[in-house]
C-alpha cells in the first residue's frame, strides 16, 4: 500500500504536527487516514490492539459529520471499544455477550470529538466491560504490548496505548475509572491524563454524579496533543447535574510556560500497598529531576485511611457495575448472565452488588466525601503528590490473577489482588481530582513505567505545565532513542 510519509517520518509527527500539514494542504485527511490503516495492516497482527477499522472513514473523513476544518482538521483517530457511543458502529465492549450492539447515536463526546476535527477510523481493544487490567480473552482478543509482546498491555484502555506506542496514529480515545488511561498510559510510555470530574462529559448514559469514577479523555506521545485534546473536547451537555470547570487560558498556550516552582509530595507507601524496589529507585530519581528543575519535593503521604478508602471504592465498583449488567440482562429478557457469554469475574460481581443496601452504598458515598475533604486540606499545602503509576512490575501475559477470567471464587479476593499493583491511581478517581502518567522511568524488564502525579480539582493545567517542563527537559520528547519492539518504523 502507498503511504503518504515514510514510516520514520510518520512515527515523529504527533497529532498537532499532522494537522499543521493537513492545514497547509501538504497531506490530505484521507491519505493520513490510509497512512493509519497501513499501519494496523503493519503492526496488528502482533498486537491485535485494533478490533475493526471503518473504511467509509478512511475513504472518506467527512463521513458522519468531522469537520475537517476545525482542529485538528481530519487527523485519523481511534475511540476505544467502550465509553462513548459513535451511531451505527459496533460497540461490543470486549464481551461476547454485546456482540452485534450498535448505539443509536452519538455520545455527546463523540459529537465533540467529530467538532474537533478527529476523523474516528475505527475502534481499539479493551477487556470485557472495561473491569481488568488487561485484554486477554480468547474468545474475544487478545492485546499484546508492543515494548514486549509477552507483556500485558495493562488496561482497560489497552488497544488505544497499545496502538499509539506502536506508532499506529499519534492520539486515541481513552477511559478511566480507576486508572484505566494512566495506567497503560504508564507501561506504554505514553501521557495520560485523567482528568478532574467535570472536564469530559460521559452523557447520555451516565452523568458526573451518577457515574461517580468514570471519565473520559485520551493518551498521546505528547503534551501538547493531550492539551489540545482537552481545550477543544471538554465541556458538559445540557442537562448535566454539576457545573464544569473552566480554564481561563487554553491549555495548549498554558504549557509553553514552566510552572511556578512547586511543593510537591513523594511517596510510595500507601497503608498496606508500596511499590517495587526498582520502582523506588527510579522514583528517587525523578525527584532528582525534579528538584535540578527548581521544584521543592519531599518525601510525604497524605493522611488518608488507604484501607477504608479502597474499601469504598470496591463498593462503588461492585454496586455501579451490578446495575449497568442487570439493565442490559433487562433489555435481553434474561435473569441471569450466560455464562458463556460473560466472564466468570464479571458475573460474580454482579452478584454481589445486584442486592447491595442503600445503607451500603451511604456508606461509600461518606468515605468518599471524608477523603476527599482530607486530601483537599492536603493540597493546601502541596500542589502535588508524587508516586509511581503502579506498584508492581508489568506481569507476563497468562497471569490469570489479574483477569475477569480468574477462578478466584472471591470477588473482594480479586479486587485487592488488583490494589496491590494498581495502588497509587484509584484515589484520584474516588475523589474526583486529577492524576497524569508521565513517561520518565523504566522497569527491570526494559518496558517504560509511568510516573504519576496528582492534583487538586481543576488544576489539570498545571499537571500538563509541568509534564511539558519535563518533556523540555528530556530534549523535546519522552523516550526519544528507543522505541517498541513492534512499532511501525521498524
Amino acid at each position: 500500500m502507498n503511504t503518504v510519509m515514510s514510516w520514520e517520518e510518520w512515527a515523529a509527527h504527533d497529532a498537532t504536527a499532522l494537522a499543521e500539514r493537513l492545514q497547509q494542504r501538504e497531506v490530505t485527511a484521507a491519505e493520513l487516514a490510509a497512512q493509519a490503516a497501513a499501519a494496523v495492516a503493519k503492526v496488528n497482527p502482533a498486537l491485535n490492539a485494533v478490533v475493526e477499522l471503518f473504511d467509509d472513514a478512511i475513504t472518506n473523513p467527512a463521513t458522519d459529520g468531522t469537520q475537517l476544518d476545525s482542529g485538528f482538521n481530519g487527523v485519523p483517530f481511534l475511540m476505544k471499544d467502550l465509553g462513548p457511543g459513535v451511531k451505527g458502529r459496533l460497540q461490543e465492549q470486549g464481551s461476547l455477550f454485546m456482540q452485534g450492539n450498535r448505539p443509536a447515536e452519538d455520545g455527546f463526546l463523540t459529537q465533540k470529538i467529530r467538532a474537533a476535527g478527529l476523523n474516528i477510523i475505527g475502534r481499539s481493544a479493551t477487556p470485557e466491560f472495561g473491569v481488568c487490567g488487561s485484554a486477554e480473552n480468547p474468545a474475544v482478543y487478545v492485546a499484546h504490548n508492543p515494548w514486549n509482546p509477552e507483556y500485558t498491555t495493562f488496561g482497560s484502555s489497552a488497544g488505544a496505548c497499545a496502538s499509539v506506542a506502536a506508532g499506529v496514529l499519534p492520539l486515541a480515545h481513552a477511559t478511566d475509572g480507576g486508572g484505566s488511561i494512566r495506567i497503560p498510559a504508564g507501561s506504554h510510555g505514553l501521557i495520560g491524563l485523567k482528568s478532574t470530574r467535570g472536564v469530559f462529559s460521559i452523557a447520555p448514559a451516565l452523568s458526573d454524579i451518577t457515574g461517580y469514577v468514570s471519565t473520559q479523555g485520551c493518551v498521546s506521545r505528547s503534551v501538547r496533543d493531550t492539551a489540545n485534546f482537552i481545550d477543544r473536547c471538554r465541556g458538559g451537555a445540557p442537562g448535566e447535574f454539576m457545573p464544569y470547570w473552566h480554564s481561563s487560558e487554553p491549555y495548549a498556550t498554558l504549557i509553553n510556560r514552566d510552572p511556578q516552582p512547586l511543593r510537591i509530595a513523594v511517596s510510595h507507601e500507601w497503608g498496606n500497598y508500596s511499590a517495587d524496589p526498582h520502582f523506588v529507585s527510579e522514583l528517587e530519581r525523578t525527584v532528582t529531576l525534579l528538584q535540578e528543575l527548581g521544584h521543592q519535593v519531599e518525601w510525604v503521604t497524605p493522611d488518608i485511611d488507604f484501607e477504608t478508602a479502597f474499601a469504598a471504592q470496591t463498593t462503588c465498583y461492585i454496586s455501579n457495575f451490578a446495575q449497568f449488567i442487570q439493565r442490559l440482562l433487562e433489555k435481553k429478557g434474561l435473569t441471569a448472565p450466560p455464562e458463556d457469554k460473560v466472564e466468570p469475574i464479571n458475573i460474580r460481581i454482579w452478584q454481589k452488588g445486584l442486592n447491595m443496601s442503600y445503607s451500603e452504598r451511604w456508606q461509600m458515598q461518606d468515605v468518599f466525601n471524608s477523603v476527599s475533604r482530607k486530601l483537599g486540606e492536603f493540597y493546601q499545602q502541596w500542589d502535588m503528590v508524587l508516586t509511581p503509576t503502579f506498584a508492581k512490575p508489568t506481569p507476563l501475559m497468562g497471569e490469570k490473577r489479574y483477569l475477569t477470567l480468574s477462578d478466584n471464587p472471591d470477588v473482594l479476593s480479586w479486587f485487592y489482588d488488583l490494589w496491590e499493583i494498581f495502588s497509587y491511581t484509584p484515589l484520584a478517581s474516588l475523589t474526583g481530582t486529577a492524576g497524569i502518567s508521565v513517561p520518565l522511568a523504566r522497569q527491570a524488564s526494559g518496558l517504560p513505567l509511568g510516573m504519576h502525579f496528582q492534583t487538586r480539582q481543576a488544576n489539570d493545567g498545571q499537571l500538563l505545565q509541568l509534564a511539558a517542563q519535563l518533556e523540555r527537559a528530556m530534549g523535546g520528547r519522552f523516550m526519544p532513542h528507543t522505541r517498541p519492539q513492534v512499532h511501525v518504523a521498524r
